[in-house]
């Protein structure tokens, strides 16, 4: 049986009916954190959790090696560094899981209109040859120089009454899932400071789910020669890496521009209605690299918990703070181990690859471990955990402000029912504000915003943190965005999530999986 194509972040957030999802609850107060588990019945010591010091030294080690990017040097080195902490925590066993993945590197890229440089970056992923294509494609040293089309602040449907076939076009990119379109997926919203619910916040939208795939599909259809994205609904940066997109492979040049510079370039373009675009770009068939470590339990019933450790920039929120967390688990478990306490179920602790690059580890682990079940491990819960982060939001003049807020934050989840009141139980006792619970199964067929995509859609019980902050792509993912004071109740929270897994029985952990439908 073949996995489904990895949808990832481009997950089709359809509004479910109300009546399937039930009115979200809403928490005005919050309770005070609570010491140790909360699962009767599982053995606990929050003595033993590592504390905010040391999981902000993993992520300092992450951003230390980055860029991670899939078939690096740095990617290596971070899928290696995880190995070594998983080893260290005293797993029985560690190993590295292998799949294809195909990496992109740009350079010489330039954008010249009317004798002037026009500060860009590279569309990430573009000018290749196709999904599988590897080689070195350029422009050449003279370069594309073509005439501009300016559809920026136009909507895309104005593209089919214009001819655009051998002319580079300017187009704006949208973000299309602000965080007002999550509201029909909430079961329940604990937002005891008002973070959440005020006009501004759930109007922002995350970096992830765009128009990009649906422009690219357009221009190329429409013949366009190349393509200059103006980033209207970001802050002052450039430096927006986008993820590759399997479906819609960008054979045409690309480059990226800011909100401010579109506005000089159509001055210039009023004297020369043409641009000079130069771009070389290499893609090679690389290996990515998953390393895995497992706390062997008294049977093969195994819970998963997992998050990724490539990045395309400094990558610390996106994914050093979920890398951190798994491996404090890894070290919490390992240290409960060592004290001479067996689990039933087995547990997994894992960092992916590929996130940037086409999702294929993740397909790759879903038809081996899943689908196909080639192992002896029967996944039959996930726990996914990304993006620790500081709340972005865009000034009036266009600078990126990270405010003393968390991000607005969600736990996507396809549990029982007793599954489900456990995570609210867990959201209040661990006072984590902000945070949402998110009907999972609603959009079951077609998958979630997460990395746990590939899990949900094949039928694997998951729950899922995620947030959606601004800068997430961006080279302003640094240490300073990193929510610090959050990493020890997200901790304590996934700990709570992991033991009531190992306490319930496994056919009682998931709701009735919809069939894939693709």
């Amino acid at each position: 049986m073949n996995v489904p194509s990895s949808i990832g972040r481009r997950a089709i957030l359809s509004a479910a009916p109300a009546a399937a999802i039930g009115a979200a609850v809403v928490a005005s107060a919050a309770p005070s954190a609570a010491s140790g588990s909360a699962i009767a019945g599982v053995a606990s010591r929050d003595s033993l959790l590592p504390g905010r010091a040391s999981m902000m030294r993993t992520i300092e080690h992450m951003v230390s090696i980055a860029p991670r990017k899939t078939g690096t040097p740095g990617g290596r080195e971070a899928a290696e560094y995880v190995a070594r902490r998983l080893r260290a925590a005293g797993m029985d066993k560690v190993w590295f899981e292998r799949s294809t993945s195909y990496s992109w590197a740009a350079k010489d890229a330039s954008l010249v209109i009317a004798g002037r440089q026009i500060s860009q970056s590279p569309i990430s992923y573009s000018l290749i040859g196709g999904p599988e294509a590897t080689g070195v494609r350029t422009l050449g040293p003279r370069g594309l120089h073509a005439e501009v089309v300016d559809l920026a602040e136009r909507p895309l449907s104005a593209l089919e009454r214009l001819d655009v076939r051998g002319k580079i076009v300017m187009i704006d990119l949208k973000f299309l899932a602000p965080l007002i379109a999550l509201t029909p997926l909430m079961e329940f919203i604990n937002d005891p400071s008002g973070e959440i619910l005020d006009a501004q916040t759930l109007l922002s939208a995350n970096p992830y789910i765009t128009s990009l795939t649906y422009t690219i599909d357009a221009l190329q259809a429409a013949g366009a020669a190349g393509m200059i994205g103006v980033l209207s609904d970001y802050f002052a940066s450039n430096k927006y890496h986008n993820e590759y997109y399997r479906r819609s492979p960008m054979t045409i040049p690309g480059m990226w521009i800011t909100r401010a510079e579109a506005t000089r370039v159509r001055r210039l373009l009023d004297r020369d209605p043409t641009a000079t675009m130069k771009l070389t770009t290499t893609r090679r068939k690389v290996v990515a690299r998953q390393p895995i470590g497992v706390i062997e339990g008294r049977s093969k019933d195994t819970i998963m918990v997992q998050s990724h450790h490539d990045s395309m920039g400094p990558g610390a929120v996106e994914d050093g703070s979920g890398t951190a967390e798994v491996l404090a688990l890894a070290e919490y478990y390992g240290a409960m181990r060592r004290r001479g306490i067996r689990r039933d179920k087995t547990l997994m602790f894992t960092t992916f690859d590929t996130h940037f690059t086409g999702y294929q580890a993740h397909d790759h682990f879903g038809r081996k471990y899943v689908l196909e079940q080639k192992t002896p491990y029967r996944i039959v819960a996930n726990d996914t955990i990304e993006h620790i982060a500081k709340k972005g939001r865009v000034g009036l003049n266009g600078k990126l402000l990270l405010l003393d807020e968390v991000e607005p934050r969600g736990f996507f989840e396809d549990l029982s029912v007793e599954g489900k009141s456990m995570i609210i139980q867990t959201i209040l006792r661990h006072n984590l504000r902000a945070t949402t619970m998110l009907n999972a199964q609603a959009v079951q067929p077609v998958g979630i915003p997460t990395d746990a995509s590939w899990a949900v859609l094949c039928g694997v019980p998951t729950v899922s943190l995620i947030a959606g902050p601004i800068y997430l792509y961006d080279e302003a993912d640094n240490i300073d965005a990193v929510a610090q004071e959050e990493l020890v109740p997200i901790l304590k929270a996934n700990r709570d999530i992991i033991d009531w897994f190992e306490k319930t029985p496994s056919n009682r952990i998931g709701l009735a999986a919809v069939p894939y439908l693709g």
